[in-house]
């Protein structure tokens, strides 16, 4: 899919009035949501109401995402102004803006459906560009969780299947955006630069309390975005069911953040146009706010470095405090929907002793509380996790948290027992985060030291001690049984559960 402001041309003069035209352009957002009806009531606000359009998905409410009691507490001059970004007049008469109004006056516009329609809406996206004659219209997506293709069965990235696929990423509290004084931070990221870059000041005119900065990590964003959505359901659960055990919470936030951005580094090392996306651009990623152009990291395998994570996208600031953010309990108003869904998580586990039952207990226990399944892209995310964690060759210890809360809802039943009593002991749990985070391999040698009375144990070690067969060990060649033990802690049970049902 070619997704750019330019065609082809090599005419200066004809680029010269095209940039002009995309930096006074508008931004569209269609099928809406609560950000983009929190940020155009923002835009109102701010009397920024001018470039920014919505167009509300056929039979959805523009503010459908509110609920009645908030819609009644907004100043009914913004929520005109609002209804006015949603609708156009046609013989005075006030019509709902469709998706192809929005191509027509738009120089971006951002789909912002979740993983439900946001396939369907590029596939339609694309062709009234072409019908329409608009193919220079960039789309964007918001959609924080994994897609998933029924005949194959596989779980996938959008952005890595439509590389060129702009991702915009902005981090707000509920309500807050509805805050004249707050400001926020967002990204909006292309695997080209100079997109990236034009794109991002577009954004950036909407409001003056949006600080939308460039980026070309698309795919490692959205990513982040629904790792992070996982994440928080935890992180969420964590702060209802520790609240009174605080010493646990900065060891389980600590690896829940490093974690999704272990994650991503991986992921991103698997991107197809990686070396593109560093040698192939036309400005220097520098001049988009990336203090470094590259950071790797690499492992010593088989007594050779390789490189295994790309961590460039870390240095997009709004990314990162998008999954922090999640992850917090605010001093006012509402956390995240997902950490909201963690806390019922918490409610029911403590009520019931036991993990849930299924996703679908967990589900109705959501809407019990007011927050209905289509929103919690979290728990729709982690449905797919297995197939992720495959596709992307996620390594278990830098998942051990997503794997903790996967087995805590889909594991076997004694599976599920030993997850309800690693999350609900805070001794358990801290000694589940400091261990999981090692590779397995780590573990063997440590148990074999603490076993050296078993001969195979004390081979382990010696052999360790000479590299070449050192390094055969780490291969495998030399290995204790490691088959599950329904003795010992539970975390170390958990753990070996995760390495016998998710690894590989």
């Amino acid at each position: 899919m070619r997704n750019s402001f330019f065609d082809h041309s090599l005419d200066a003069a004809s680029i010269r009035l095209r940039v002009r035209e995309v930096m006074a352009g508008k931004v569209g957002f269609y099928s809406v949501g609560l950000y983009p009806a929190s940020l155009a009531y923002n835009c109102a606000m701010q009397n920024e109401a001018g470039r920014l359009l919505l167009a509300a998905r056929p039979g959805r409410d523009l503010l459908g995402a509110f609920s009645p009691e908030v819609v009644d507490s907004m100043d009914s001059d913004h929520v005109e102004r609002v209804l006015d970004m949603g609708t156009h007049r046609v013989s005075g008469e006030r019509i709902p803006n469709t998706l192809q109004d929005l191509i027509m006056r738009c120089e971006v516009v951002v789909l912002s459906a979740n993983s439900n329609h946001v396939e369907e809406d590029l596939l339609e996206a694309c062709r009234l560009r072409e019908e329409l004659g608009r193919e220079q219209v960039v789309l964007a997506c918001l959609a924080g969780s994994f897609n998933h293709d029924p005949i194959s069965n596989t779980a996938y990235v959008l952005c890595e299947k439509q590389p060129n696929l702009a991702f915009f990423s902005g981090f707000h509290r509920h309500g807050a955006l509805r805050n004249p004084f707050d400001s926020f931070t967002a990204n909006f990221c292309h695997p080209n630069a100079l997109i990236a870059m034009l794109g991002a000041q577009l954004l950036d005119h909407l409001s003056p309390n949006i600080q939308v900065a460039a980026g070309v990590h698309n795919v490692e964003g959205q990513y982040i975005k629904a790792a992070k959505n996982m994440s928080s359901v935890f992180a969420g659960f964590g702060y209802a069911y520790h609240q009174e055990n605080p010493g646990v919470l900065p060891t389980l936030l600590t690896l829940l953040l490093d974690q999704c951005l272990d994650q991503a580094a991986t992921v991103s090392m698997a991107r197809s146009d990686r070396q593109k996306l560093y040698h192939r651009q036309p400005i220097p990623l520098t001049e988009l706010g990336y203090a470094v152009p590259r950071i790797e990291a690499t492992l010593v395998r088989d007594g050779d470095f390789e490189k295994v994570r790309d961590h460039t996208f870390t240095q997009l600031t709004a990314m990162v405090a998008d999954v922090r953010g999640s992850m917090m309990q605010p001093s006012s108003g509402k956390p995240t929907r997902n950490f909201q869904a963690g806390q019922v998580m918490a409610s029911l586990m403590r009520r019931e002793e036991r993990c849930p039952l299924s996703m679908e207990e967990l589900e109705q226990s959501c809407a019990d509380a007011g927050l209905p399944k289509g929103g919690l892209e979290g728990l729709k995310a982690l449905r797919y996790w297995p197939q992720i964690a495959r596709k992307y060759a996620i390594p278990l210890h830098d998942a051990s948290m997503v794997n903790l809360l996967y087995m805590a809802l889909y594991g076997r039943p004694s599976v599920k027992e030993t997850a309800y009593r690693v999350m609900t002991d805070s001794r358990e749990l801290s000694s589940y985060c400091q261990e999981s985070v090692r590779p397995s391999h780590s573990r063997r040698y440590a148990d074999a030291l603490q076993n050296l009375d078993v001969p195979e144990a004390l081979d382990l070690v010696v052999n360790a001690v000479i590299a070449d067969n050192a390094r055969r060990a780490m291969r495998g060649e030399m290995s204790l049984d490691d088959s599950a033990s329904s003795s010992g802690p539970a975390y170390l049970q958990l753990m070996e559960a995760i390495e016998s049902q998710l690894d590989g």
